[in-house]
């Protein structure tokens, strides 16, 4: 996406009248919209070229949300808004842990999904523009951050990230040797006061730890100062 085009987003529900009522609203708010019913709809919509953002609702017929988010995390970063009629917390924590990086329950107005999907937006490219002045791709350690292609590479080869994991380590890239707050953090992140996941920022260092850390449980890159929040130290070594 860039500032001459139109983001394109794809919303996957089983509900026609959604469907339209989304490509409508969206459409009428600078968005290029495609749709899909289901799985198979959504995989050849992704097969004429990876949107901008996804719409996912969680109850599909055949694959469901929740796989069909695990199955793309393999393969991409791309924004994941999750619906779901239910609502429940654990809905919402098992979305969040398979890669979705955003959610919100039906019935919803489309102001506030016009607000999220602007927000996933916002904080995927937050972190880009630093990132893009500096030659060649950022270095830490053994680790490639590839900003324009959103991806993480250990000597050559690509660590599958999701897109709220690639965002928090970009922050961290461009904030190096320096102590983050989680409120810092946040506001590096979300571009949307009303995010209801801030506290999942915990959840992601801890997850991002796992995929870059020998040991995540001693964290060398990562490391937390108590009471204060997470430094990143490119080094890779003990204070």
């Amino acid at each position: 996406m860039n500032a001459l085009t139109s983001p394109r987003i794809l919303v996957v529900d089983d509900d026609p009248d959604l469907r339209e009522l989304l490509r409508t609203y969206l459409g009428a708010n600078g968005f290029d919209v495609q749709t899909a019913g289901d799985g198979v709809a959504m995989r050849a919509a992704l097969a004429t070229g990876v949107p901008d953002a996804i719409v996912m609702d969680l109850m599909l017929p055949g694959e469901d949300g929740l796989s069909l988010t695990r199955s793309l995390r393999t393969q991409c970063s791309v924004p994941i808004l999750m619906l779901s009629a239910r609502g429940e917390e654990m809905d919402r924590v098992i979305g969040l842990e398979v890669g979705a990086d955003d959610y919100l329950a039906k019935p919803f107005g489309p102001r506030e999904l016009l607000a999220r999907l602007r927000a996933l937006l916002r904080r995927r490219q937050a972190t880009q523009p630093e990132l893009a002045t500096a030659a060649g791709y950022p270095q830490f350690g053994p680790f490639s951050l590839d900003s324009a292609g959103r991806r993480l590479l250990r000597e050559g080869l690509e660590l599958v990230l999701t897109s709220a994991e690639f965002d928090l380590l970009a922050a961290f890239v461009a904030h190096p040797n320096r102590v983050l707050s989680r409120d810092m953090l946040v506001d590096l992140l979300r571009g949307y006061n009303r995010d209801p996941f801030d506290r999942s920022i915990d959840n992601r260092v801890t997850r991002l730890r796992r995929k870059i850390e020998i040991d995540a449980a001693a964290p060398a890159y990562i490391r937390t100062v108590r009471g204060e929040g997470y430094l990143f130290n490119p080094q890779g070594s003990s204070p």
